[in-house]
């Protein structure tokens, strides 16, 4: 009962401080006296520390309180399709340091992977000269099926991989504790924390970078399925019998409005000649940039925006979202240029009545969300643990 308590209170203050001691009493609901006991232990622990006063009515000033930042460090992994980032947070989720390592191979070995990963590791942590006994642990997300978030067992069809250990592959690299899981869950999880998920219970997290997830989220939970693949959006079929997924299947959704998908589509609309700029990112840049000279850009990105609104229609008929959050680096490319079509495509495609009563709106975090999104994984352990002292 106590640990659960702690829980609750840390996490309270985490997520919707800071907050005075009266505050943490009423939207806990434990009594004043469990509050104070409960802050009083966070705050010998040094999980939770003052961050200034707050004028009260009639009465002396109150004193909000805050989980301290400097408390611990946590590492957010992103492994995508063409490179890993690892970035050194505090627990305020400011970025300290950040290393990128680019894949030289489109299906990278997951022992690659692996070194990649933990090469990263070692350079944050020494760009930020941090103690490592201080990393809470090290959030990993990663493009495909994570089968066991406990264990990261990894099947990713697009990188080649079934059944990879990935986790216990990490852990034999590190002391740090490591949490594995899909990347649209994670940057699902961040967007619901600290972003344009905040204040919602059911909420769709469109990820599209060069692959296509989502999280789904439903009264305040991201739901995981039976065998935690919940979210394979990019794998529903857009097309009957139409282009070849990297999956093997016909017609998926991802085959049209992932951005490996989009360039190539623009390749083959343009006479075999592709879009310059080297990697996908500047490439998509570099084709949405020429929509106003290119006839055949226009199309592309025309056909691209009318498929990604019937694939978010799906989601406002099915599952009936108050909110759409469009995010990853391909859709905030998308969607910075093409919001307004964006929901003119989706309402298109989707029953009226639910379509009104949800809103499309971009990821606030950023193109790099899901290192984030990966870092809350050790953060929120330690709320559900009630911040157990090292």
């Amino acid at each position: 009962m106590r640990r659960a308590n702690r829980a609750v209170v840390l996490t309270k203050l985490y997520r919707e401080g800071p907050l005075s001691r009266q505050e943490l009493t009423e939207v806990t609901a434990l009594s004043q006296a469990s509050v104070s006991n409960m802050v009083a232990e966070l705050v010998a622990d040094g999980l939770v520390e003052d961050a200034g006063l707050v004028e009260s009515d009639g009465g002396r000033p109150r004193t909000l309180l805050r989980v301290s930042p400097s408390y611990a460090y946590v590492v957010g992994v992103d492994i995508g399709e063409t490179r890993v980032q690892v970035e050194l947070f505090d627990l305020s989720m400011r970025e300290i340091a950040k290393a990128d390592h680019a894949f030289r191979s489109a299906s990278p070995k997951p022992a690659t992977v692996v070194n990649h990963t933990l090469s990263g590791l070692s350079e944050v942590i020494k760009e930020a000269d941090a103690d490592p006994n201080r990393v809470l642990g090290m959030g990993v997300a990663v493009s495909g099926v994570v089968q066991h978030p406990q264990e990261g067992v990894v099947d990713a069809q697009s990188l080649g991989w079934n059944s990879v250990p990935l986790g216990e592959m990490l852990r034999a690299g590190t002391s740090i504790p490591v949490r594995v899981d899909n990347g649209a869950k994670a940057l699902g999880q961040a967007e619901m924390w600290f972003g344009a998920g905040r204040g919602a219970r059911d909420v769709v997290v469109a990820l599209i970078g060069s692959g296509v997830g989502a999280a789904v989220v439903t009264s305040g939970s991201v739901y995981r399925g039976s065998t935690s693949s919940a979210g394979e959006w990019g794998h529903t079929t857009i097309v009957h019998g139409g282009r070849r997924c990297r999956c093997g299947a016909l017609g998926c959704l991802e085959a049209y409005v992932g951005a490996e998908s989009i360039l190539d589509r623009y390749r083959q609309a343009n006479r075999g000649r592709p879009v310059g700029g080297g990697r996908e990112e500047p490439m998509l840049a570099t084709l949405i940039a020429s929509a106003g000279s290119s006839r055949t850009a226009a199309k592309v990105l025309e056909e691209t925006l009318d498929i990604l609104g019937a694939g978010l229609a799906t989601f406002v008929n099915l599952l009936n979202p108050e909110r759409i959050v469009l995010g990853g680096w391909a859709g905030l490319a998308l969607g910075e240029r093409y919001l307004p079509e964006i929901r003119t495509a989706t309402g298109s495609h989707a029953l009226r009545g639910p379509f009104e009563h949800t809103t499309i709106e971009l990821c606030e975090l950023g193109a790099d969300a899901v290192a984030l999104g990966a870092a809350t994984l050790p953060v929120a352990q330690l709320l559900a643990d009630g911040g157990v002292p090292r």
